[in-house]
């Protein structure tokens, strides 16, 4: 046995690490990991901006789908000179004014987001005539009166119980006001009623237009940088205390920040007053809706239309003929990345092809006829506007409930 103190030293390779050692292991470790993480936002960053392009874009596919769709259908049942431009009591308490298959910036819309744009469609569910059946006679009392209640029409098969109807007199009046009612055949004769006190008097020879069970009339407008839709139907549109009641003005596509729009009219007139012949082609767009607020004695009604201002100052037909003439509606929606970027990503604002402007020569020339109305896309109403990135989604959508009748007589 060897003594206690002959016992040989541990070997230096059993020894762990120093002190030193450790933190150098660690700071290397902590820059690692550091650089890790900013690949990772960057990444990160890079995906939130792509995917977010690709959320504008749907948002605004969805709300440009839906747009176009009630558009493509507006007219039907209401493109008549005789209803066109007429205001409509819908029920107690509840008037549309200035009927029409679509109206941008109806005097009855308020509330909408700055400077964006709103829209107004109509069209009829019926499967009858769209322009209407003839009233071939109104029922006389003792008194060699009428029942204005109750009318004769000349195809009286084709109003079912329950659709809803619009009676014209023979002759427009001006103002041109009439009533949305509810039809019921009297069984046993060949004439309809209406509910009580709703009727037309002295409608002989005039027409009635069936819009069938459910009538679409929608109103469209950006709120909170929503697209929101109102059923004019079933709630008040007009009513400025139901802006805000997402039960009315129901959301139906977030992050639209914009819709621009514009009537293309179809027919040179003013650029040559003997060209009043509506050829399927639009000529040129603006934003003049043919009857405006009757605060505008332009627009009143059973007046003639001002001409556009690049006309010279011509005089224009009767605002029925004007609404006829406008064969398609230009629109633009914007929809915005919900991703807040922190610094400014987009230096200008977007534009679409309402935004170009043209100076015509005097009197204008049908090669200077596109684009007459400036309508820019101002997103200044957010003054972090900049922050965001943004798609424009156009097209032009044409009123083929328009288009197919040709030129109304009259116009």
């Amino acid at each position: 046995m060897y003594p206690l103190a002959s016992k040989r030293p541990a070997s230096r390779t059993t020894s762990g690490f120093t002190l030193i050692e450790i933190m150098v292991g660690m700071v290397i470790g902590v820059l690692g990991l550091i650089i890790m993480m900013q690949v990772f936002t960057l990444s990160e960053s890079q995906k939130r901006t792509t995917t977010g392009g690709g959320d504008a874009l749907s948002s605004g596919a969805i709300a440009l789908f839906g747009l176009q769709r009630d558009i493509r259908q507006a007219g039907y049942g209401v493109n008549d000179p005789n209803i066109l431009g007429c205001n409509v009591l819908l029920r107690a308490g509840v008037t549309l004014n200035a009927i029409a298959p679509v109206t941008i910036n109806h005097a009855s819309i308020t509330g909408q987001d700055a400077n964006t744009d709103t829209l107004l469609t109509v069209y009829s569910s019926s499967a009858g005539a769209p322009q209407g059946d003839g009233i071939a006679s109104q029922p006389a009392s003792a008194g060699a009166a009428t029942y204005p209640d109750v009318y004769q029409p000349n195809t009286p098969s084709a109003f079912g119980n329950g659709e809803l109807i619009i009676a014209t007199p023979q002759n427009r009046a001006t103002p041109c006001n009439l009533t949305l009612t509810a039809a019921s055949p009297v069984p046993g004769t060949s004439y309809i009623s209406v509910t009580a006190g709703t009727g037309l008097a002295n409608a002989t020879q005039g027409l009635l237009f069936d819009l069938g069970l459910a009538p679409k009339i929608h109103a469209y407008a950006i709120r909170g940088g929503r697209l929101t839709q109102c059923d004019y139907m079933v709630n008040d549109c007009g009513n400025a205390a139901n802006n805000n009641d997402t039960t009315k003005w129901v959301p139906i596509s977030n992050n639209i920040v914009s819709i621009k729009a514009q009537y293309g009219r179809d027919t040179m007139y003013g650029l040559n007053p003997t060209n009043t012949t509506m050829d399927g082609i639009v000529d040129w767009y603006d934003q003049v809706t043919p009857y405006g607020p009757a605060s505008n004695p332009q627009y009143a009604q059973g007046t003639a239309q001002p001409a556009p201002p690049m006309n010279g100052g011509a005089a224009g037909p009767t605002y029925q003929c004007a609404y006829a003439r406008i064969s398609a509606v230009r629109l633009a929606v914007v929809a915005r990345n919900a991703n807040f970027e922190k610094t400014a990503v987009t230096a200008i604002a977007p534009t679409w092809e309402g935004s170009v402007a043209h100076t015509p020569p005097n009197p204008p020339t049908a090669a200077d006829s596109t684009g007459w109305s400036a309508n820019p896309i101002d997103l200044s109403a957010n003054a972090s506007w900049q922050n965001y990135r943004y798609r424009v989604i156009q097209m032009v959508v044409p009123l083929r409930n328009l288009v197919w009748q040709g030129v109304p007589t009259g116009c």
